[in-house]
């Protein structure tokens, strides 16, 4: 169908360019059914180096997203606004280390506490959200250390699956001290086992499980291949080899800044993503419905409130807007 651009921010005489960038693009009507024509996109905060990992914590009501260049957690709050939660967030050494030092992807773990993604200390951490105390889940795979997990999940059986790509390394691909030839994805066993369930990816990012736990999804942000990719999840939580669930390079376009990056799922399966001009809404049969266009290269996004409201990281940026779905989990 003839595709549908509709302007969410940008009406008024006074209003800025950046605000005229953020609007909804609609390919398909049934867009409308996840994201309503007059939803607004608005922004929380800003200022930041490069935002990421957002996750919204039931218990207290509040978000909390990594800044990774600059090396901090923060919290925002509905009524509190911004706060700084966590500094060092995801290296402890001696700075400059490389651009991006920092946590990227977090989640809060079934025992409600804090796991993330530590680029600079190579590792996978969890930490109470009361009381403090950061303890590694995982930080090496047959005795080398990784290269700079970038985004992590949790299914309900306590596995743990996380991507490793080489960007917070120094010189990333390149890095003297880069350990693992493969950029992998991992899996953590409830016996803290790790597994390389996958490991032909260029460079895997984002991660989310399907609804039903069936299927993991893997973002991949490289250029060339700018894939969702959809593995099968087998009895003993390895993958099977794959298939392409969405080709991001059939909306790619001048203009247009992102990879598939972070991404999380829709109660009924449907994939809100990460990707060029924002955050992309795809069924779960692999159909493109439109964009969440935020005007800005989008790293990440994540159900907040009562699982209807979309926060988003981008760029310098923290905006969310509401939905007419609900996240899974909620």
């Amino acid at each position: 169908m003839k595709k549908l651009v509709l302007l969410i921010l940008g009406i008024s005489l006074g209003c800025t360019a950046q605000e005229k960038t953020r609007k909804l693009v609609v390919e398909n009507e049934k867009f409308y059914d996840y994201v309503d024509k007059d939803a607004e996109i608005e922004v929380l905060a800003e200022g930041f180096t490069w935002s990421e990992g957002p996750v919204w914590v039931k218990e207290g009501g509040f978000l909390l997203f990594s800044d990774v260049p600059q090396n901090t957690i923060f919290k925002w709050k509905d009524g509190e606004g911004l706060t700084e939660f966590l500094k060092p967030s995801g290296y402890t050494g001696i700075l400059p280390y490389s651009r991006e030092p920092g946590s990227n992807g977090l989640t809060i773990n079934n025992d409600g506490e804090l796991v993330a993604s530590e680029h600079g200390d190579r590792r996978i951490t969890r930490m109470p959200l009361v009381g403090g105390g950061k303890f590694t889940l995982a930080d090496t795979w047959e005795g080398k250390r990784f290269n700079s997990p970038n985004d992590v999940v949790q299914a309900s059986n306590g596995t743990y699956y996380f991507t490793d790509p080489p960007y917070g390394l120094p010189k990333q691909q390149d890095s003297e001290i880069r350990e693992i030839d493969a950029f992998g994805v991992y899996k953590i066993g409830t016996d803290g086992s790790v597994e390389m369930v996958i490991s032909n990816l260029n460079r895997p990012n984002g991660v989310a499980l399907s609804p039903d736990e069936k299927l993991l999804y893997v973002a991949q942000s490289d250029f060339n291949a700018p894939y969702i990719m959809a593995y099968n999840i087998q009895d003993d939580g390895s993958v099977d080899e794959g298939t392409v669930f969405f080709d991001a390079k059939t909306i790619m376009k001048p203009g247009l800044r992102g990879l598939p990056d972070g991404l999380k799922v829709a109660k009924d399966g449907t994939i809100f993503s990460t990707g060029p001009g924002g955050v992309l809404v795809i069924t779960q049969e692999g159909e493109y419905l439109g964009t969440i266009e935020t005007g800005q290269p989008t790293a990440n996004c994540a159900w907040g409130d009562d699982g209807s409201v979309l926060y988003m990281t981008a760029n310098n940026f923290l905006m969310r807007i509401k939905t007419k779905t609900v996240g899974a989990g909620f």
